[in-house]
């Protein structure tokens, strides 16, 4: 019979697990939701003035209250639809420590990537950054997108490694979960990617980056690290060196120095309009993160799967099937 692993806490009698279909679909519903709350708030007369277009007080405030609006949402159905505590997805007590550690190899991560691509001569120094020309401005622009990027970065690992990856490992072990939430977490990030010579390879990454965190969530035991890794990465590659995040750039001043593609180098290297997440030096260095994580220990619970779901329309919900202590 198969067997699913419960990642984070144990399951109770009085939990519920939405329906993996019903689930795919929520998390899209949670993403909209966010984008029309968060976007109605930012188009209200006295805060469209008060932030320039593309000024990076827009992207703070897209990154918190759009983002964030989704996750309350999310919260909002584990806690009250569901019936379970946030424990069950990944935010055990006493994490702080553990967040840390995450902010500390996401930096690792990406600034090994980074300055693997410099010494290649991928990247050439456009300008320096606040490190030596500091102003309190520049200061509190990446303060402010630091918290930006906690939000954004933390958002994406609840829908994904803490909700999908918990319910798909719960209900059919971790390989189907490990599958399922990278092809959902892949197919999001897809429209972020332009037509272009660096598609394939940025496609390649976005999966290695989703197999990647499922480990480290799995080994872990908790969502706090991979929360912490994904907010790292991102605001170290846009606000520490100046490029491009999943093909975005940010208005700022860079933390340490502002660097650009150099133009005569295969795009395959520095990853071209996608940012070095499109590059294959990220991809060598996401396959030995995988190899690394893969070889840790687990600290999830294993248990038996439930009982198949009933068909009967007098028992069965289309959302949601409720936990039983007789599940084998």
């Amino acid at each position: 019979m198969a067997r699913g692993i419960e990642l984070y806490a144990d399951r109770e009698p009085s939990h519920r697990r939405t329906w993996t279909v019903a689930a795919i679909i929520l998390i899209l519903v949670f993403f909209i939701l966010g984008e029309i709350i968060g976007g109605s708030l930012l188009h209200l007369p006295a805060l469209d003035d008060a932030m320039p277009k593309s000024s990076w007080q827009r992207e703070v405030f897209q990154l918190i209250f759009v983002f964030g609006i989704g996750s309350l949402v999310c919260f909002a159905w584990i806690r009250f639809f569901e019936k379970r505590s946030l424990r069950t997805i990944g935010f055990s007590p006493n994490g702080w420590k553990l967040y840390g550690k995450g902010l500390l190899i996401g930096f690792g991560f990406i600034s090994t990537v980074v300055g693997i691509i410099y010494l290649l001569g991928g990247y050439q120094i456009e300008a320096s950054g606040i490190t030596y020309n500091f102003s309190i401005a520049s200061l509190a622009a990446l303060i402010f997108l630091f918290l930006g990027f906690v939000v954004q970065g933390a958002t994406e690992e609840i829908f994904m490694r803490g909700w999908l990856f918990q319910l798909l490992t719960s209900r059919y072990g971790v390989g189907i979960g490990i599958i399922g939430n990278m092809l959902v977490f892949s197919a999001l990030h897809a429209g972020n990617i332009k037509m272009s010579a660096e598609l394939m390879i940025g496609l390649f990454n976005i999966v290695l980056v989703a197999i990647l965190l499922s480990l480290y969530a799995l080994k872990e035991g908790t969502l706090w690290g991979v929360c912490a890794w994904h907010s790292a990465w991102n605001w170290l590659l846009g606000v520490g060196f100046g490029l491009e995040v999943s093909g975005q750039s940010l208005k700022v001043v860079p933390l340490f120095i502002d660097l650009k593609n150099v133009d005569s180098v295969p795009v395959w290297l520095h990853g071209g309009a996608f940012g070095p997440e499109a590059s294959i030096v990220t991809s060598a260095i996401l396959f030995i993160g995988i190899i690394y994580f893969a070889k840790q220990k687990s600290h999830g619970q294993v248990f038996s799967a439930p009982n198949p779901i009933s068909t009967n329309p007098a028992t069965a919900s289309i959302y949601s099937e409720k936990v039983s202590a007789t599940d084998v």
